[in-house]
């Protein structure tokens, strides 16, 4: 698409308009910058400013062929249902100012009356979250934005391709998703920065989210399956073990001689791989402190308060220092329900990932010496390679 929308029927080779100018026809030389139009020798005025009147956004329906939406850059929405012999223009919508950057449109791929709009004011100043849905192929719209920042415009969206009410949002302090069709959503950090997500795109034969950012390159959420499974049920209880990927066997392989990028140095860039093997995916409600951890969050509470806080006893300093460090405790067991592997994984809120890359435990006598991680020529103690099969996983915490 252009200020019109074309389609090839020969992959490329030849193009035809099927539209008429989808846009409002605005002269963009006669629109007002800071109060006033400006002449034809303003600094860059005809060298970097993008043209104006463009469609910006374009979606078919996976379900109709031929029931298509176009979006402009000066806030209109064009609909045809029938490949572009007609369309259907709208330009108001609730809650959004006109001439509102259509930065996203979406058709649904479970309803064919559903698609979903994006809005971008920044331009103006405004850095509300603009997202909307429709479920008459625009004839009227809801807002789904939620409770998403106040101030954090959404530029991108995308829609679960197995669970209907899951959605995700990429908006200017990140990305977001919602698995109660827009009425709450929570971000998704995970080592992603506050930074401005443009793009949305997912994998489906992987289930995997991939971010494109602005400014700090692109991120894949590998695998986000368990968001599927989220119910008010497993984030109230105590913890809860999301359902397990099947998993692929296989030799890793090292094409620079040693693990990771071997000596290339900084200069040679490589992002790492999916962890190998089963990935367990577990929530906690709440964090499993130590004793020693506890006792200081209580103190915490009680400066606040201006209240005295009193040494413990020898006894309760005694029991900190010896006390094990708290672990969640993933045991792997055969068909049989023997168990041939023990994991430990963080005790932080939230979710926590931990991979078993299918050995059986190391044959090896116990080292106590610790590991050295930053030996390239250390091989990790593995046992042997556990048979194909199905093997079942469950989760206990160990406390003192």
């Amino acid at each position: 698409a252009s200020q019109r929308l074309f389609r090839s029927d020969d992959r490329g080779n030849s193009w035809r308009a099927v539209s008429k100018d989808l846009t409002r026809s605005v002269d963009r030389n006669r629109l007002k910058v800071m109060g006033r139009v400006w002449g034809v020798d303003t600094v860059a005025k005809n060298a970097s400013t993008s043209f104006f009147g463009n469609v910006v956004s374009l979606s078919e329906s996976p379900l109709k062929e031929g029931l298509i939406y176009a979006g402009t850059d000066d806030g209109l929405v064009q609909v045809t249902e029938d490949g572009g012999s007609s369309w259907r223009k709208i330009e108001k919508f609730p809650g959004v100012p006109d001439m509102t950057y259509v930065s996203r449109l979406n058709a649904s791929r479970f309803d064919p009356d559903t698609v979903y709009a994006a809005f971008d004011n920044h331009q103006m100043g405004d850095f509300k979250p603009y997202l909307l849905r429709s479920g008459d192929r625009g004839k009227s719209w809801t807002s789904i934005a939620g409770d998403l920042p106040s101030r954090g415009t959404v530029y991108c969206f995308a829609e679960d391709s197995v669970r209907k009410d899951l959605y995700f949002a990429g908006t200017e302090f990140g990305v977001f998703f919602t698995v109660d069709a827009g009425m709450k959503w929570i971000q998704l950090k995970g080592g992603l920065p506050i930074i401005a997500v443009r793009d949305l795109a997912i994998q489906d034969r992987e289930g995997d989210l991939v971010l494109g950012t602005f400014g700090r390159g692109f991120y894949v959420l590998d695998d986000y399956s368990p968001l599927r499974a989220m119910s008010d049920a497993a984030l109230n209880g105590e913890a809860h073990l999301f359902p397990v990927k099947p998993a692929w066997m296989y030799i890793p392989t090292h094409p620079f001689g040693l693990k990771d990028k071997s000596f290339f140095g900084e200069a040679f860039f490589s992002s790492p791989n999916p962890p190998f093997g089963a990935v367990f995916t577990y929530y906690l409600k709440g964090e499993i402190r130590t004793r020693k951890k506890t006792r200081q969050e209580a103190e915490k509470e009680k400066v606040k308060k201006s209240e005295d806080v009193f040494y413990p006893s020898w006894e309760a300093l005694k029991a900190e220092d010896r006390e094990e460090d708290p672990a969640i405790l993933l045991t792997i067991a055969d068909e049989d329900g023997h168990a041939i592997r023990t994991l430990t994984g963080p005790v932080t809120a939230g979710f926590s990932r931990v991979s078993w890359d299918l050995p059986f435990p190391p044959p090896d006598p116990t080292d106590l010496a610790p590991p050295t991680d930053d030996d390239p020529f250390r091989d990790v103690p593995r046992g042997p390679l556990a048979a194909p099969g199905r093997y079942k996983v469950s989760m206990a915490r160990r406390v003192d």
